[in-house]
């Protein structure tokens, strides 16, 4: 793409990137999801509320019940040479959201007690 659009052979473009601008192709790493700040915010308030009822009752965490659901997506992932990308020295991995191409979904649901 980039020697296409500069009108150069692939060639030289690869060695300006990798000898004079010393860059590398590195592959993403997916993460599942990123969160904003207020549901990260919300996370740590949450916790602290379960941690001071915990402490002013004994019996607090055999009361609880946990609950999970996930949806289970058929998608196409993509390959690792499609996420490659030009990094600059001493830059790490770059990180890409998992991004789903789903036909069909199945939710399962998942509860536990103490």
């Amino acid at each position: 793409m980039i020697a296409e659009s500069l009108n150069m052979s692939v060639g030289s473009v690869f060695t300006i990137m990798t000898e004079d601008l010393k860059k590398k192709k590195l592959c993403a790493r997916f993460v599942p999801h990123t969160l904003t700040t207020e549901q990260k915010e919300h996370r740590i308030a949450s916790s602290e509320d379960l941690i001071a009822a915990a402490d002013e009752d004994p019996n607090f965490l055999k009361t609880i019940v946990t609950g999970d659901e996930s949806w289970c997506l058929e998608y196409d992932p993509e390959t690792k040479r499609q996420s490659l990308e030009w990094t600059s020295p001493g830059k790490g991995r770059p990180m890409k959201v998992r991004a789903s191409k789903s036909k069909t979904k199945t939710m399962l649901l998942v509860f536990f007690d103490s």
